[in-house]
Parts: C-alpha cells; structure tokens; sequence
C-alpha cells in the first residue's frame, strides 16, 4: 500500500492540523500518511492532532521551511 501524501505547503494555522486530522479519519488501519507544511506551527500542531486522532507519528524531518511528517494511522 502506497503512502498517501497531503501537501499543505502556504497553509496557515489551524489548517494544517485540521487536513492532517480530517485524512486520519478516512484511512484504514495502519495506513501510511505523509503530510507536507511549511506553517511553523505545524510541528505542534501536527503531531497533537495525530495523537488526537488516534495515529503514530512515525518520523518528522526538517528542511529548511519544509517540514514533512510521517504518520501512521
């Protein structure tokens, strides 16, 4: 099962959290999610909404503005 990748580069808080929580909902178990942002806020605010919604984050990786999480859901 391939990765479902959710580009949010140029969204601002709270969206970036709310697409990343809205996408955990709709996929199955153990799925893999890979959500791109470029939101400062988004590295609180991602990884609170994974754990909301019931997911892993596997790995978060920086580059620059860029930021990419992995997640499991």
């Amino acid at each position: 099962m391939s990765a479902v990748v959710l580009d949010l580069r140029g969204l601002k808080c709270p969206l970036p959290a709310m697409r990343t929580a809205k996408a955990l909902k709709t996929m199955a178990r153990g799925a893999e999610l890979v959500v791109v942002a470029t939101d400062p806020m988004a590295a609180i605010d991602i990884p609170h909404a994974v754990n909301q919604h019931g997911g892993r984050l596997a790995a978060m990786e920086r580059d620059g503005e860029v930021m990419t999480f992995r997640i499991v859901s």
